[in-house]
């Protein structure tokens, strides 16, 4: 009987990680190709969530299988996320920003913005940087975490998000 128990708790946290992995994949992918980014970048998007996901399931059912007691489980994802969140605390910054930048729809190719004294042409949106195009040609290539600490104007998308503001 204690098998069967067994057998369905793991059948269970499989099928959660892998229904929250799907509606985050969903829900970032929808996001990322009404923000304009490239096919490439959207499935490299939905391979990243699918691998955390099926990372933190692994842990979750080598938890309850009972391989790895609370205490080490613990101790090694928190050595791991210190690790990870120290080298990449920049990086994970810009990303966080581009996808609420993604999500509240604040920004779209082909925008035009003004943002810390350059006016011009949103080309790109990626989760680390927007690309702007200037009236000279050039291209300005600003963090993601510096557009959400703002001040940026977007002069085009101003009905877009006046509707927004009104729900």
């Amino acid at each position: 009987m204690s098998l069967l128990i067994l057998i369905v708790n793991v059948a269970i946290i499989i099928a959660v990680f892998g229904l929250i992995g799907e509606f985050l994949i969903r829900a970032i992918s929808r996001a990322a190709k009404v923000a304009g980014f490239s096919r490439g970048q959207v499935h490299l998007i939905k391979e990243w969530i699918g691998l955390l996901t099926f990372v933190l399931a692994i842990g979750a059912v080598v938890q309850i299988i009972g391989l790895a007691s609370d205490f080490a489980t613990l101790t090694i994802s928190g050595i791991i996320a210190l690790a990870v969140s120290l080298a990449l605390q920049t990086t994970l910054s810009n990303i966080i920003s581009g996808i609420l930048v993604l999500l509240d729809k604040t920004l779209r190719v082909h925008d035009q913005v003004e943002f810390g004294g350059i006016k011009g042409e949103v080309v790109k949106l990626g989760l680390r940087s927007t690309w702007i195009k200037t009236s000279e040609g050039h291209i300005a290539i600003v963090s993601n975490n510096s557009i959400v600490n703002g001040p940026l104007t977007n002069v085009t998308a101003a009905n877009r998000l006046e509707k927004k503001l009104q729900y």
